[in-house]
């Protein structure tokens, strides 16, 4: 077995290409010279993810005046983050990595302790990717409840 990929600050962003809830391409590269907060988390329309997405929405205005895009995400297909968005009213960019490609890139996706049991899956983690396209801050295993209150206040956001 390999050993996990874990990004730390002063690491360059690995770059990707992935579809938003609304079909179109979305790239890390678009957002150059801009800071962009990265979260990756399992699945939409869950207890825990929809807990952090509201969180993230409901203080999409202070990540603006900070200079800080969010985006969000996640394994499941477009449709099902289009749905995610409508449900809940979603204001943060939601992109779909159905083949796990990005999520691995970033240390995302892999073995986890669920329940006490080892289990392949995503790796609840974000990222704060400076204006050069280096992590600034890499934060691995959260907890969904709470998460956006840690990284306002543990950030300087």
């Amino acid at each position: 077995m390999t050993a996990p990929i874990r990004l730390e600050p002063g690491d360059a962003a690995p770059a990707f290409t992935l579809r938003n809830d609304r079909g179109e391409e979305v790239s890390l590269a678009d957002f150059a010279g801009q800071r962009v907060l990265v979260y990756f988390y399992p699945r939409a329309n869950t207890p825990g993810c929809t807990t952090e997405a509201c969180d993230f929405s409901e203080n999409l205005e202070r990540f603006n005046e900070a200079s800080v895009t969010v985006l969000g995400i996640s394994p499941d297909p477009v449709e099902k983050l289009a749905t995610f968005r409508a449900d809940h009213n979603l204001t943060i960019e939601l992109l779909s990595d159905e083949s796990r490609e990005t999520l691995r890139a970033w240390g995302a996706f892999g073995e986890k302790k669920n329940y006490g049991k080892v289990v392949e899956g995503v790796i609840r983690s974000s990222f704060l990717v400076g204006a050069d396209g280096t992590i600034e801050q890499a934060q691995y295993n959260v907890r969904a409840s709470g998460h956006v209150g840690r990284v306002l206040r543990d950030w300087g956001i």
